[in-house]
């Protein structure tokens, strides 16, 4: 059975949703394949920082997913994969949700939304670095008709186990 998608908005990320995002991540579940727990308030701002400059400089970014309430639920767009390991210089698609907003279709709405915005900017192909234990994120990209292609170990970092990094592609 496929149900309608919610009705999502994505819009740059403000200062302020920095403090959202704190507050909506700082569930372990959320966290579970991204350290364990939230980041401290300033990495939220520096992100968020980040992201404004990515989306006047490239046209997209990890923008704020408010649900249809107006509420900042988490993000979900794209951005550089920078890291020394990985697909290095690609564009990376992404999502985190808060905990109460998880099984109801925001991330593959959102997350199709931002396959628009990155195929209107110009962006040839995306790929989505997931962890190999994360169920849920492994759905959306089947539902975003993405590939798995290669699979790297993460590498230890802040306490970090090394742990299979699975990469999905998707061409645009």
């Amino acid at each position: 059975m496929n149900r309608a998608l919610p009705a999502v908005r994505l819009r740059v990320p403000t200062h302020e949703d920095a403090f959202v995002w704190h507050r909506v991540f700082a569930d372990p579940d959320v966290m579970e394949f991204h350290g364990g727990r939230a980041a401290e308030l300033y990495v939220y701002e520096e992100l968020t920082a980040r992201q404004r400059r990515h989306d006047a400089e490239r046209g997209f970014c990890l923008w704020s997913l408010l649900d249809e309430s107006g509420e900042v639920i988490g993000f979900t767009g794209a951005q550089p994969w920078e890291r020394e390991w990985g697909p290095t210089g690609e564009t990376e698609i992404g999502w985190r949700l808060g905990r109460a907003h998880w099984g109801k279709g925001y991330v593959t709405a959102a997350a199709r939304e931002t396959l628009e915005r990155l195929r209107a900017a110009g962006t040839p192909s995306v790929v989505a670095m997931v962890d190999a234990g994360n169920e849920r994120s492994i759905a959306v990209t089947r539902r975003l008709g993405m590939r798995r292609a290669e699979a790297y170990a993460r590498p230890e970092t802040q306490g970090r186990k090394s742990r299979e990094v699975l990469c999905y592609r998707l061409d645009l």
